[in-house]
């Protein structure tokens, strides 16, 4: 199936605007308009539950090292983004989760995410004549 240029630009339109709401979800921090974070806080969310650290960092895919990786989650740490507590099944490690707010900020990102989703769709639609 091929797509006409008004209907990729409908995708990319799409596309900026999440960009834009993913960096109002940080109160217009531009440090957080990073791949890493979206990967971080992305994977916490579709967790659900505390998930191991390591994992975490593991989840970060553009960055290679975890040092620097545990860089990015330091930072989420100390902006109240994420949690970072004991393991209750192997002392050895740690568990992050998304804090409370974090959690509720998310939640209404991606209710608007995909109504954004379902109106570029709709548009892209109507383009197809």
């Amino acid at each position: 199936m091929s797509y006409s240029p008004d209907q990729r630009r409908v995708y990319l339109d799409m596309i900026e605007q999440v960009g834009q709401r993913w960096l109002l979800l940080f109160r217009g921090d531009p440090d957080m308009y990073s791949a890493a974070y979206w990967d971080l806080l992305t994977t916490l969310w579709r967790a659900g539950q505390p998930m191991r650290k390591t994992d975490a960092l593991a989840a970060m895919h553009g960055i290679r090292s975890p040092h620097t990786a545990g860089k990015y989650v330091d930072a989420a740490i100390s902006r109240g983004l994420i949690l970072e507590e004991d393991n209750p099944r192997d002392a050895r490690s740690k568990v992050l989760k998304l804090s409370p707010e974090m959690q509720r900020r998310l939640d209404a990102f991606f209710d608007e995410a995909l109504v954004d989703l379902l109106d570029a769709a709709r548009r892209v639609q109507d383009r197809s004549d």
